[in-house]
């Protein structure tokens, strides 16, 4: 039998999903081709990141599918709906115990990951480094020759499905328990220092020439940022609320001069 076009599992999908049933099939073919890479919850289109809506919907359908079990792997028991990934050898990656990587994620060829967790439809891209306890939320994408650092969380953005989730571009650096949720877009080559945490409506702000830019639910490209504060006048008193500071910038130049975490010592930024 032939295999349904990605079309006709986007029309399967979308239809059981109204309907409020269940298209089993359907469903487990779009997870399957999550697994293998060869769908995505969320991509650029027109240089823009947009969500799959239809991927994420399967995604909340393939719940439904199963009742809590439990898996043995090795040494290891958990309970849990859905399996767990398998085949890393042939995908060429490194996986440390007691790292999970969930089926329905994809982790690209040279992907390394700590002791650390990846949820169902996050994308790691090749040769990114997950770092000891870092977590890779549902749907988040990753891009290549990351490094998320110790700790880092990604949130995930399943619901609302048209939500575009957490995105981590190219080479990007995310400092030790940095914090990124709520589909933020780190742009490609910025680094993020220790215990950033941005959100949707945190101010990122560009203090690097003569005026303050604002940004929000966006760090541009090779921007480096570390926590900052700025106040806020309340009924109360003025206290001050947490923002992201944009201090250098990381260019080609600096990469050629010095590494990476030389840059960020020159800086004073937390890695």
């Amino acid at each position: 039998m032939t295999e349904p076009t990605r079309q006709e599992l986007e029309r399967r999908i979308e239809a059981a999903h109204a309907a409020g049933g269940q298209d089993k099939e359907a469903v487990e073919l779009t997870i399957a081709g999550l697994d293998e890479g060869s769908l995505r919850s969320a991509e650029k289109r027109d240089g823009q990141w947009v969500a799959n809506e239809w991927v994420k919907k399967a995604i909340l359908l393939y719940f439904k599918l199963y009742e809590i079990e439990t898996l043995e792997t090795g040494p290891f028991e958990y309970r849990d709906r859905l399996p767990l990934k398998h085949d890393y050898e042939a995908a060429g990656v490194r996986v440390v115990p007691p790292a999970v990587a969930r089926y329905g994620s994809h982790l690209e060829a040279g992907v390394i990951l700590m002791p650390s967790y990846v949820n169902i439809g996050a994308r790691v891209g090749a040769g990114t480094m997950v770092d000891t306890w870092a977590t890779v939320g549902s749907c988040a994408q990753i891009g290549a020759g990351v490094h998320l650092a110790g700790g880092v969380g990604i949130g995930g953005v399943l619901e609302p499905v048209q939500a575009r989730p957490v995105v981590i571009e190219d080479r990007c650096f995310i400092g030790s328990r940095a914090v990124v949720t709520e589909g933020v877009l780190v742009g490609e080559g910025a680094v993020l220092g220790a215990n950033v945490v941005l959100t949707g409506s945190t101010p990122v702000i560009d203090v690097t020439g003569p005026l303050p830019a604002e940004h929000r639910g966006e760090v541009p490209a090779g921007a480096i940022v570390v926590p900052g504060t700025r106040p806020r006048a309340f009924p109360a008193g003025e206290f001050n609320l947490a923002c992201g500071l944009i201090i250098g910038w990381r260019g080609e130049a600096t990469e050629r001069k010095v590494s990476l975490n030389d840059h960020l010592r020159e800086l004073g930024v937390a890695t």
